[in-house]
């Protein structure tokens, strides 16, 4: 039921492609940079005895500043042109459906907090609704049993009764889709035109709870359908910024090292990225952004959100109806044939009289039995007492 409301989140509201490219590469690099020597040392502290970590810290600041500068660009053109390319490949590195997917299975509750978050209107609706509904049908039920004199009359209205609530009040949730008139009134369904406030409680949610930074972010590493193809976008611009490196400083490493240092770094990503969180969640506004394609859907696409969580069990509630009214029905059919009487308000009082007197007597009796055994038993603590008298006067030398 889930898959309607995953799809119209990642095709209809809005375009990955759009969305990546409000990120600014030069902030990103901002942010990230200082990050990158960071990495570098706790990828030492993996590598190297502890003595050894300080090495890269203090070679650097014993470089002239020229040398510095140059590192420290390199640092920010790796950081860049990582960003970009990204960008540009942003749906081999990213799948924003299995994002969500993976999120909803691994936590079984996300998708009822969705269902309940958008649609508790519709729910209330349809549990009040079979008050109305029901009194409305039932009127006609009532003219019915005043022609049709059959006792059967009653469960078989029931069942029709029962029916045509729950049938009504689920089609009223979303038909017509569009605004009809009918006499006086304009009918369309109750989350239908809920369209505009529904759209930014949507937006909040899916904002905040599935596709957050961290959220993306995990996905684009752990997500089997993009993670080798993260892994080599990274390794290819991060072993190309250590080539360059490495080069200006006039050292050759092997390749083997580099490429170890390269899986080092990937694995150690994740440890650095809060420095982005903030920015990246900012600028890709998806709040305002899911908001304002929600209500850009058309009534048949925005019916898609929650209709199938309704469609998928639909007929069970529909019977369920039936079966209830079937069950009310036969009650109504026992009264009527004498099957079923309903006591005097008379009766009624004799029978809790009645009750009163047999709980009385009953408590009587067991406070007899309990005053029986509470006699019973001084008298043989009494008997006790006596004879342990007797045996210290018979043990007493005196007498």
């Amino acid at each position: 039921m889930g898959t309607s409301l995953v799809n119209t989140v990642t095709q209809n509201l809005f375009s990955v492609e759009e969305v990546f490219a409000k990120l600014d590469p030069n902030e990103i690099a901002n942010r990230l940079g200082p990050e990158v020597p960071k990495m570098a040392n706790n990828i030492m502290d993996d590598l190297f005895p502890s003595w050894v970590k300080t090495l890269p810290t203090a070679a650097f600041q014993g470089f002239t500043q020229k040398t510095q500068d140059l590192i420290s660009h390199m640092n920010h053109r790796f950081l860049v042109d990582l960003t970009k390319d990204m960008q540009q490949n942003v749906n081999q590195v990213l799948n924003v459906e299995n994002c969500v997917v993976k999120q909803m299975m691994d936590d079984k509750t996300l998708l009822n907090k969705v269902f309940l978050t958008v649609g508790a209107p519709e729910f209330r609706f349809l549990t009040n609704s079979g008050l109305w509904f029901g009194f409305i049908l039932g009127i006609f039920q009532m003219i019915l049993a005043l022609f049709w004199t059959n006792p059967w009359s009653f469960s078989i209205g029931g069942v029709v009764v029962g029916y045509l609530t729950n049938w009504l009040a689920i089609k009223w949730c979303f038909k017509p889709l569009n605004p009809t008139q009918f006499g006086p009134f304009v009918l369309q369904g109750q989350f239908i035109r809920r369209q505009l406030e529904v759209s930014k409680d949507f937006g909040a949610f899916f904002s905040e709870s599935c596709l957050t930074s961290e959220k993306l972010w995990h996905s684009i590493m752990t997500d089997p359908s993009t993670a080798e193809n993260f892994k080599d976008l990274f390794s290819r611009h991060f072993t190309n910024f250590a080539n360059k490196v490495t080069s200006g400083l006039g050292i050759k490493p092997e390749p083997e090292v580099i490429a170890m240092i390269t899986s080092r770094a990937l694995a150690k990503l994740p440890e650095h990225l809060n420095a982005i969180h903030p920015y990246v969640d900012k600028t890709l506004a998806l709040k305002h952004t899911m908001e304002e394609g929600m209500k850009k859907l058309t009534p048949g696409q925005f019916e898609g959100v929650l209709h199938p969580v309704f469609e998928q069990d639909e007929l069970t509630l529909i019977l369920a109806g039936a079966v209830l009214g079937f069950a009310a029905g036969l009650i109504q059919q026992g009264l009527s044939t004498g099957y079923i009487t309903i006591p005097t308000r008379q009766e009624v009082i004799e029978k809790i009289r009645e009750k009163k007197k047999t709980l009385c007597k009953a408590y009587q009796k067991g406070k007899n039995k309990f005053c029986m055994k509470v006699k019973i038993l001084k008298k043989i603590v009494l008997e006790i007492k006596n004879d342990t008298q007797k045996d210290v006067k018979e043990d007493d030398p005196v007498n």
